[in-house]
């Protein structure tokens, strides 16, 4: 059951991406918005922005399970953790990113991010506590709500950055007093008792995972543009989202568990993006004419697949025997 549970942080994205999507980023939500890649399909757009959500998630749990690893003592795999979670951001997600025109200028990239605090501050974490509050998971809505006014802090930080970039007055400048507390994700089960609360964590989860990963790109092509106090704001506020956010929300969620266990939920859902995701993806693309789209998904697949099996020749090297997929 544990096991179960822990693959849909990647594979369910094929049947939940799209419902967190549109119902996390409705409106102004980070996920929604894309400046560019308008001659793609939008059957397209949507699978690689899902994809991309699927690389987020999938770098920042693979940092906590490298984590968990240290913990007990497995260097080899926490290594292999480390390698792959680069690869999810930096090579896949960045590619992905590229392919949809997800980076704009800092002045685009501010207004997105904006948007994206907006939502979460005034409507997103409100109804997420309200509901952890009336399904009795006190310490649930408590997170959720301390989360919100963090969110409404980033907000006024990139209001305020905004002014300084586009009225470029001397009397405005881009806030960087952003100090991330790193919180140590905590392996085991849920600590919430309704199924709504433990939905909403995960829902929680990939938003903070995907503005980690757009903050991320934002702040370096603000730093390839002359902007450093920017970069230093993007950056900072990236390091809040993962080492505060995140793993807030990863402890209560129960989304690390002992090594093994992290394994076989790793190879589950490698192998399924391999298999299924990305090559239906890539299908799509080709169908609609985004041959290049198609190109990249169908190369990303067969990444996966090597990711699949390094992961599976460690888990046997610790007689992990993970069940077989149904």
């Amino acid at each position: 059951m544990g096991t179960r549970r822990l693959i849909c942080w990647r594979a369910c994205l094929t049947t939940v991406g799209t419902v967190t999507l549109l119902a996390v980023g409705a409106g102004n939500a980070r996920a929604a918005s894309v400046p560019h890649g308008d001659d793609l399909d939008p059957s397209t757009r949507t699978n690689i922005t899902n994809a991309m959500q699927g690389e987020a998630l999938a770098h920042v749990t693979y940092r906590a399970y490298a984590r968990q690893a240290d913990r007990e003592n497995l260097p080899d795999v926490a290594a292999l953790y480390r390698r792959t979670a680069h690869t999810e951001l930096r090579e896949h997600f960045t590619e992905q990113a590229k392919l949809i025109g997800l980076v704009g200028d800092n002045a685009a990239n501010l207004r997105d991010s904006i948007g994206g605090e907006s939502y979460e501050a005034t409507t997103m974490y409100k109804r997420f506590a309200e509901q952890a509050k009336a399904d009795g998971d006190q310490e649930a809505a408590r997170l959720f709500s301390e989360v919100g006014q963090d969110e409404a802090r980033h907000r006024s930080n990139f209001v305020q950055a905004r002014n300084a970039v586009t009225e470029r007055s001397s009397r405005a400048t881009v806030p960087t007093d952003v100090q991330a507390k790193p919180v140590e994700i905590q392996a085991g089960p849920p600590r919430v008792s309704s199924s709504r609360t433990l939905e909403n964590l995960r829902a929680a989860m990939k938003g903070e995972a995907f503005a980690y990963a757009k903050y991320t790109l934002y702040g370096d092509r603000a730093g390839e543009t002359g902007q450093p106090r920017l970069a230093e704001l993007f950056h900072r506020t990236a390091a809040v989202e993962r080492t505060e956010h995140f793993a807030e929300h990863a402890t209560m969620a129960g989304a690390v568990r002992d090594t093994g266990t992290n394994l076989c939920a790793t190879i589950k859902g490698e192998t399924h993006e391999g298999t299924r995701m990305y090559p239906d993806y890539a299908r799509q693309a080709s169908a609609a004419g985004d041959t290049e789209a198609a190109r990249l998904l169908n190369d990303t697949a067969k990444d996966e697949l090597r990711h699949a099996k390094a992961f599976s020749e460690e888990a046997s090297k610790l007689g992990t025997q993970c069940p077989m997929s149904g």
